[in-house]
């Protein structure tokens, strides 16, 4: 995918977080010296493209609730079968396909431990597998972002 100068200063600029005011959209534009629209089209482009995941906060999970990395042994043949009712449960981010015995990975967040419990039940239920439950128990903060720089 060829990245604009425009994306990549608004990837540079922004991916650390965005402004916290009514028109966050337009903030960005005034600090790029662009249009809000675009702005707008812009992430519309790099959405469209594959080169955008998500726009929305990071936040600190154990102040907001409780979250654990959770993965599955799921047999091959059923593997796009669960991975989608996986992904209806709303408490649940990040799943990821890996190569190992567990080769479904994903996050399930909730307002306390007892959610995430209930949660791990429904789960194995639902599914007839069971679910490894790695709760986090410290975090080491990395910058999860890079300079995207300019075009070589």
């Amino acid at each position: 995918m060829q990245i604009d100068a425009l994306s990549r200063r608004l990837i540079d600029r922004f991916q650390h977080g965005m402004p916290l005011c009514a028109e966050p959209y337009r903030a960005m534009a005034e600090a790029l010296g662009c249009s809000e629209g675009e702005v707008l089209a812009c992430l519309q482009c790099l959405e469209h493209n594959g080169g955008l995941s998500r726009i929305g906060p990071v936040f600190e999970h154990s102040r907001a609730g409780a979250s654990t990395l959770v993965a599955l042994a799921v047999p091959e043949r059923r593997l796009e079968a669960v991975a989608e009712q996986i992904n209806r449960l709303p408490e649940v981010n990040h799943n990821y396909l890996r190569e190992h015995t567990y080769n479904l990975w994903f996050v399930l967040t909730g307002p306390d431990r007892a959610h995430i419990d209930a949660l791990l039940r429904t789960i194995a239920a639902q599914t007839g597998l069971k679910p490894l439950d790695l709760p986090m128990r410290a975090a080491y903060r990395i910058d999860l972002g890079f300079p995207i720089g300019e075009a070589s």
